[in-house]
């Protein structure tokens, strides 16, 4: 029971530890993506460190100045472009010979050396090598004198095509890495790197872990210097078979190495690798395509030679993808071709369905519009009708008070007439002729009754519409308005218009009841229709409708 439990633990641990590690790359993956994003500004930013050390170098004061400003370039160059590097240590070698110092002469001249080492130009490097000797050199200059023998000797061993051979540059690699520890003080990158390298040559990658871990932990290191730290790390991990943390380490030291601006490098090369393992054949060839063209800006060749090695494989298997890709992509057009024509078809049923529908629409569309038509007819009808009704309901109306007032004016008058007989048979009877005579010379009896019977014209006619005289006034200017002489009466003016209202148009007829000349009623209705506030052609229109909208809510 406690070796299940035992397993089951181990199990959820590992499971845990490799769930964890792959979203970690998954960040770190991302983050290589932004990188590569923002190459140029890494660029630029080297371009502006370079351009400060030419500006730095021209303004030297004297030879041993200005070699230590080369140098400087020399250090910015030699993983960036060999070519100027090389120049850089020519000229460093002619200021050296200038100044006479034996030693910046052969610091100008293992820097030429290094250069050699890189470019694959051995039998050169080992030429320089052999000039110089160790004991003549400052203590400062002995690790760099080991560190490019045992490149140098590295190489020929990675190239060596037969074993003893091999195992003899094996032998000196390893004796000038001991070399290297012996001159550099614990704590440096050079004595911590070289040391972890030594250890996973003897088969201990995991204390190489522990040595890098502690370094990397206890130093704020430069990018350049974490991405050689990383790339160790990686190595160890690879010896342990542990795939994600050699993915991560190879990860964080391509990002290290392009956020410093070198084109010579390994980890971008071996991610590419991996990750073409990994069937992530895509990201695989941007990565190497991005390797060869860094590798081939800064002409180092022994990484050119490198890259040469493994492009083809993923360079074939891309091609290879790319045929797969064609022949899914052709399949996927005639699918889709043979939809297009199902689509086709299917839009050519569609559009005679549209079609007949369009026209059944248009013929509803047609009936419609008829429709609308004939009720908009019946609504002018229906408006008419209505109107003509209203008028009707108005006449009959006046009809009914103008006949009331008629007959008891009739009767009036004749009670008047009964009356004025009576006068006339009594002044006779008397004898009284020189008085009737002036009665019936005398026209006040008919100026008063011409004047009772106007009073009593207004007093109908404004009981039937009592705003005549606001709603008149209203057609007319503002300055222009008819004052009332009298509460109840109209003057000649609204008296016209008055019999206007009540259907009588006609000049001869208003003449004739008003008592007035044909001119005299032309004049007033032409003055009235100036002063109309409106289109005085249209003044007598709206006439006709005062009191009609109040009759009508009524």
């Amino acid at each position: 029971m406690r070796t299940v439990l035992i397993i089951l633990i181990y199990f959820f641990a590992t499971t845990s530890m490799a769930a964890y590690g792959k979203t970690l790359n998954d960040s770190l993956m991302n983050q290589l993506d932004q990188v590569i994003a923002n190459r140029e500004m890494y660029l630029n930013f080297k371009e502006k460190r370079l351009n400060q050390l030419r500006n730095d170098l021209s303004r030297a004061t004297d030879d041993r100045q200005r070699f230590d400003f080369l140098n400087h370039l020399y250090d910015e160059y030699v993983s960036f472009n060999t070519d100027s590097a090389y120049n850089i240590s020519l000229r460093e070698e002619q200021v050296a010979r200038r100044t006479g110092d034996r030693v910046l002469i052969a610091n100008a001249m293992m820097n030429r050396a290094n250069i050699y080492s890189a470019t694959g130009m051995y039998y050169e490097t080992l030429s320089i090598m052999d000039s110089i000797h160790r004991d003549e050199l400052p203590e400062y200059l002995h690790p760099y004198y080991f560190h490019i023998l045992r490149t140098v000797y590295g190489h020929l061993a990675d190239f060596s095509s037969f074993e003893p051979m091999k195992r003899h540059y094996i032998d000196l690699t390893n004796q000038f890495r001991d070399s290297i520890i012996s001159v550099n003080a614990p704590g440096t990158l050079a004595h911590v790197i070289t040391r972890a390298d030594i250890l996973n040559n003897k088969g201990k990658p995991e204390q190489a872990i522990g040595v890098l871990n502690a370094f990397m932990n206890q130093n704020d290191l430069s990018e350049h210097d974490r991405a050689i730290c990383a790339w160790t790390l990686s190595e160890s991990y690879e010896q342990l078979e542990n795939h994600e943390k050699r993915k991560e380490f190879l990860l964080r030291s391509s990002i290290s190495d392009l956020k410093s601006s070198v084109r010579e490098y390994m980890s971008l090369r071996a991610l590419a690798l991996l990750l073409y393992e990994e069937g992530d054949l895509d990201r695989a060839y941007e990565l190497m395509s991005m390797a060869v063209e860094d590798a081939t800006k800064c002409n180092a060749r022994l990484r050119i030679i490198e890259l040469n090695d493994s492009y083809p494989k993923i360079n074939n298997i891309y091609i290879e993808t790319i045929r797969k890709q064609k022949l899914s992509l052709e399949w996927t057009i005639a699918i889709i071709t043979v939809l297009s024509l199902m689509l086709l078809a299917l839009i050519f049923y569609l559009r005679k369905q549209m079609l007949r529908i369009s026209r059944s629409r248009q013929e509803t569309q047609l009936a419609y519009d008829s429709l609308n038509k004939i009720t908009q007819q019946l609504k002018i009808t229906n408006e008419n009708l209505s109107e003509a009704n209203m008028s009707i309901a108005e006449i009959s109306e006046m009809k009914a008070v103008y006949l009331g007032r008629y007959m008891d004016q009739c009767l009036l008058y004749i009670e008047k007439l009964d009356t004025y007989r009576k006068s006339i048979g009594r002044l006779i009877g008397d004898n009284k002729t020189d008085e009737l005579k002036k009665m019936i010379k005398s026209s006040s009896i008919i100026d008063q009754e011409l004047k009772m019977f106007y009073d009593q014209f207004d007093k109908t006619f404004l009981s039937l519409f009592p705003s005549f005289v606001d709603d008149f006034n209203k057609l007319l200017l503002p300055e222009e308005a008819i004052i009332q002489k009298k509460s109840g009466t109209l003057t000649p003016e609204l008296r016209i218009f008055a019999l206007i209202r009540l259907g009588i148009s006609d000049s001869n007829r208003i003449a004739t009841f008003l008592r007035y000349s044909l001119t005299t009623i032309y004049n007033y209705r032409t003055k009235i229709r100036n002063k109309a506030c409106g289109d005085r052609n249209q003044l007598e229109a709206e006439v006709m409708k005062i009191g009609r909208v109040n009759r009508n809510k009524s």
